[in-house]
């Protein structure tokens, strides 16, 4: 494999408060990486950190060999990364047509747009059942599924999921995890997972780090971590 994101002793502060305290973290081409850890551990400043929204302090961002802290959002999503934020962050009065379209934005190829809105319907079935609703009408578990959807007409080759999981029913939680497996699969796109639901987080993930208080604590492969009594204890209620 050869290596998409690398992140290396990246510090980043809110302020005079440290969010990322000499953090170094990787994702190979094709796999899914975990973060896992509590609320406040760092794990989306990481995110925010790859998509420019917060400028680091010191340490280094690449992306397929090149330099990119310092690259403005948008020139981040033109080189094929696109992030799925926390709390699904939709366009609460326009269709789900046009909320999916809205991330296509950096693309002038109708032809390939219309290949790739057909191609998030056919994964995402209840988008087309409610494809001219507006976004407010869907549940959260259709909102999720729709700004996943949204991320992908970007044709990244790196997606970020800061907590898919979050507020969403069960059942769908199922759902949208195995349709998170699936693009990995389908598209060849390579995804960081930000997750505090650890359990689903390690069953879907290759690699896994866990992180507190701003540093990466344990890390290694999912499976491996997912019988850790480290990771049970800390992050899976101590259930074996």
């Amino acid at each position: 494999m050869s290596e998409i994101l690398s992140f290396q002793d990246v510090e980043l502060y809110y302020d005079h408060v440290y969010a990322l305290k000499g953090v170094s973290i990787n994702v190979q081409l094709g796999e899914t990486v975990a973060l896992i850890g509590a609320n406040g551990a760092g794990k989306s400043s990481i995110l925010r950190a790859i998509t420019g929204l917060r400028k680091i302090k010191s340490g280094s961002i690449s992306y397929m060999g090149e330099k990119l802290d310092g690259a403005s959002a948008s020139d981040i999503v033109r080189k094929g990364i696109a992030m799925v934020p926390e709390g699904r962050r939709v366009f609460p009065f326009m269709s789900v047509k046009d909320n999916l379209l809205m991330g296509a934005f950096t693309r002038t190829d109708k032809a390939g747009i219309a290949s790739t809105l057909e191609s998030v319907l056919t994964r995402f079935p209840r988008l087309k059942e409610r494809y001219s609703q507006q976004a407010s009408t869907l549940s959260g578990g259709e909102q999720q599924m729709m700004v996943i959807g949204r991320a992908l007409m970007a044709k990244p080759k790196l997606l970020l999921l800061d907590e898919p999981s979050l507020g969403i029913a069960p059942k769908l939680v199922q759902d949208i995890a195995r349709a998170i497996v699936a693009i990995s699969r389908d598209e060849q796109v390579s995804v960081l997972l930000v997750e505090q639901n650890s359990r689903m987080a390690l069953s879907i993930s290759n690699r896994a780090y866990a992180m507190a208080t701003g540093a990466v604590v344990l890390a290694g492969n999912s499976k491996d971590l997912m019988n850790d009594d480290r990771i049970k204890a800390a992050y899976l209620g101590g259930e074996v």
